[in-house]
This record gives C-alpha cells, structure tokens and sequence, in this order.
C-alpha cells in the first residue's frame, strides 16, 4: 500500500508561468522526494507600473511517502 502526501507551495517568476511551476516543482524537489504530480490550483500576475511583473502560481505537489 501506497501513501501520499500533498504539499501547498507559492512559486513566482518574472519570466511566465511555465516557468514559475517548473521552479516551484525543482525547489521542491531539493527537499521532497517521489513527487508524482503537480496541480496548478491558482495563477495571479503581479502589476506594478501597469505592467506585469511577476507571475505566481499556487501548486499542489503530491509525493509518495515511504
């Protein structure tokens, strides 16, 4: 039998939001091991000087405990 586990984190990026997940997901990985999938739960653009600055995503990661 398998367990999982769900972890909630906030990446950003000043690039796109592809990039703010594939960052999240490798900071995660640094710490977290058996990450099986990522759920993109919430997108925002920050704007500052009515132009996007930066891009976060809300990711549900969830790993397989051993």
């Amino acid at each position: 039998m398998a367990v999982a586990k769900t972890l909630e984190i906030i990446s950003s990026s000043t690039e796109s939001f592809e990039a703010a997940v594939r960052d999240g997901i490798a900071k995660a990985a640094e710490t977290v091991h058996g990450i099986q999938e990522a759920w993109v739960q919430g997108t925002k653009a920050i704007i500052r000087d009515n132009q996007i600055a930066e891009w976060r995503v809300t990711l549900k990661i969830t790993f397989i405990v051993s």
